[in-house]
């Protein structure tokens, strides 16, 4: 995955690493699902780690672990 301003899809985070979420893509039904979990700009999530096969990822945020499948987190784009 590229690396643009700083800016990389939430799928491309590794266990460990920190980032803030810079923007949701998703629109309608997966937007407001994605939001609904508290995945909104200007949240810092830190990866927690990915399923044996990558799928699907845990993180950290506000307080909670959640857990996204990578077709959800490709709509998320977070600055490191």
């Amino acid at each position: 995955m590229t690396e643009h301003n700083g800016e990389i899809s939430l799928r491309a985070l590794r266990k460990g690493q920190s980032a803030t979420i810079a923007k949701i893509t998703a629109d309608g039904e997966m937007g407001r699902r994605i939001r609904d979990m508290g995945l909104i700009p200007g949240v810092h999530v830190k990866c927690m780690g990915h399923a044996p096969l990558n799928d699907p990822m845990a993180m950290r945020l506000m307080g909670f672990t959640l857990t996204l499948r990578n077709n959800e987190a490709d709509y998320i784009t977070v600055t490191t």
